[in-house]
């Protein structure tokens, strides 16, 4: 068995949780969520404030998909009780990053401002500190829309690790590399 996919999952207060065939549908205070369960050996059924992922046999592809649906029920879970956050930093001189409504306008030193229009499931919250990095917070109850939007902001200018200006995660650890004066003698 998967020890990630015969953990039980724990419905918290305030959630509800439906399974009709093979969609199961999460409903909270953040939001709704639903997950079509797509390999048919597999099922997810609600006992007694626990929601349970089984399969069917242990074929290869089914076990692969077993752990795969479980977590992806559990972070339905988690986003529509308590929310999934993402923290960006732009690192440059003369980097910003504003935001009106779903507008994020950024400036990372192209001859032109980026204005990229969020999701409505995505809040959006810039900080700029004198003399501190502008900081992007984003913050949504949809787990792989967040990071699909994180990545794609941090895509706009990715840290380059000669300098490491750029887009990074807060946390992001970026390899730095010698420039060009480590290659004279």
């Amino acid at each position: 068995m998967s020890r990630i996919g015969k953990a039980p999952i724990a419905i918290p207060q305030g959630v509800e949780v439906q399974v009709n065939g093979n969609v199961v549908t999460v409903k909270g205070k953040l939001g709704e969520l639903t997950q079509v369960i797509s390999e048919p050996n597999i099922s997810a059924s609600v006992e007694e404030g626990v929601i349970n992922v089984e399969r069917a046999n242990d074929e290869k592809p089914t076990r692969a998909q077993h752990g795969l649906y479980r977590a992806l029920i559990n972070n339905m879970v988690v986003g529509v009780s308590e929310g999934f956050k993402k923290e960006l930093e732009l690192v440059g001189v003369g980097y910003r990053a504003a935001n009106q409504g779903q507008l994020l306008d950024i400036s990372v030193g192209y001859s032109h401002n980026i204005v990229f229009e969020l999701p409505s499931e995505i809040k959006v919250e810039t900080k700029s500190d004198k003399g501190k990095n502008p900081l992007i917070t984003l913050t949504s109850h949809d787990k792989q829309l967040l990071g699909a939007v994180a990545a794609k902001i941090r895509s706009f200018r990715k840290p380059e690790p000669y300098k490491g200006k750029g887009i990074r995660f807060v946390g992001e650890h970026i390899r730095r590399k010698a420039g060009k004066s480590a290659a004279k003698k």
